[in-house]
């Protein structure tokens, strides 16, 4: 299985801030290949700059270090996301419920709005 995982989801398990559920573990450690897009590396960013967040100097270090790939976001992912239901206008969250779509992956999250876009979600609350 080859699994997205959402911000706070690699945030909290570097962090160690919250515990994510036995399902969440459970596909995290047998997963054929973890991923963190670069849309989440600019969410973190973004709330790194407006003070919502810290951020560690070596973030980028850590995911990498933690066997999370960084996926990129293409034309085609940025394109995916007019076909998306407006459930909600989260810019981050649509662009990687697009990325998942497009590149038939499960999300890993406990945003339970996910729940409503077409996607493979496994409930990391």
């Amino acid at each position: 299985m080859r699994l997205l995982l959402d911000t706070h989801v690699v945030l909290w398990q570097l962090s160690g801030e919250r515990t994510l559920s036995a399902a969440a573990i459970e596909a995290i450690g047998s997963a054929d290949d973890l991923l963190f897009s670069v849309v989440s590396f600019a969410e973190v960013g973004v709330k790194a700059a407006v003070g919502k967040l810290e951020v560690p100097d070596d973030f980028k270090q850590q995911v990498a270090e933690a066997g999370v790939r960084t996926l990129g976001l293409s034309a085609e992912h940025g394109l995916a996301v007019a076909g998306l239901p407006l459930h909600h206008r989260d810019p981050f969250d649509r662009l990687l419920i697009a990325q998942a779509r497009s590149d038939g992956l499960t999300v890993v999250s406990a945003d339970r709005r996910f729940s409503a876009y077409p996607v493979p979600l496994i409930d990391a609350s």
